[in-house]
């Protein structure tokens, strides 16, 4: 059996939160068909999701992970980054199993916005924004422009169902054995991970996952039935040129919808 835990709360709105709705050019683009990132390794880390509900802050660790790949170097992010971003936006005591109760993504992403994802030599500052869990098209944007999609998931048990040596099941699907136990989406709980690339659009096309410390395969119906929210984290210092970044206005929105959401938590 191989620990993996769970932590994501139901999703949310945190007040005018930022959306990337203002990103006109680069929401409303056709997305590439496919993304085939086959040959980068993004380094997904498990960062203590193996013994904490963290997944959400795991989940931005590995977001600058990947982020650096793209760029071909890395950044390194310990399980003691996390741990204490964890603490930080949720409120989790390190050494209290009491207070381990998992994160909402919009509160996660506030804290890291407002006061950065802290490293060991140095503390990163993202920009966020959300979009309409059911616009696959927006969300592979986001997978291609910003380095991955932060995706908050409704695990089901069968999602969960390991083989004898500990393995999930190669590729995770609407359709899978009774012996998978309860399919019904939430059955397990939430989580949260990111959407690294795809070989299609269609329905059982695959997806490739990020998600305690590895690589997952799931089908994009798999994703559909899942997904409860979607956001975009853009690092704007490390993403590196040749993707499909947004550009000027684009840009303006994104950094305008994040200054004037601080402006009314402050």
């Amino acid at each position: 059996m191989t620990l993996r835990k769970l932590g994501c709360h139901p999703a949310r709105l945190q007040g005018p939160q930022p959306v990337l709705s203002g990103m006109r050019a680069f929401m409303a683009r056709r997305a590439p068909p496919r993304l085939n990132r086959a040959r980068i390794d993004p380094a997904p880390r498990m960062l203590g999701n193996d013994v904490l509900g963290n997944c959400t802050a795991a989940g931005i660790g590995n977001h600058i992970r990947a982020t650096a790949a793209l760029g071909d170097y890395q950044i390194t992010v310990t399980t003691g980054d996390a741990v204490r971003f964890y603490a930080s936006s949720t409120g989790y005591i390190p050494g209290n199993p009491l207070t381990d109760q998992g994160g909402a993504e919009v509160d996660v992403l506030t804290t890291a916005l407002r006061s950065g994802y802290g490293l060991t030599d140095q503390t990163l500052f993202p920009l966020w924004g959300s979009v309409e869990s059911g616009d696959l098209n927006g969300i592979r944007n986001i997978t291609a422009g910003l380095s991955a999609a932060y995706l908050g998931v409704r695990l089901a048990m069968s999602d969960m169902w390991e083989d004898g040596n500990g393995s999930l099941a190669p590729v995770w699907d609407t359709i899978t054995p009774a012996s998978h136990g309860d399919p019904t989406p939430g059955s397990a709980g939430g989580h949260c991970l990111l959407l690294w690339d795809y070989a299609g659009t269609a329905d059982a096309d695959l997806v490739t996952l990020l998600t305690w410390g590895s690589m997952q395969k799931a089908t994009w119906r798999w994703l559909r039935s899942r997904i409860m929210e979607a956001h975009g984290l853009a690092w704007r210092q490390l993403l590196p040129g040749g993707i499909q970044a947004p550009t000027g206005q684009d840009w303006d929105a994104l950094i305008a919808s994040n200054e004037a959401y601080l402006a009314g938590t402050s």
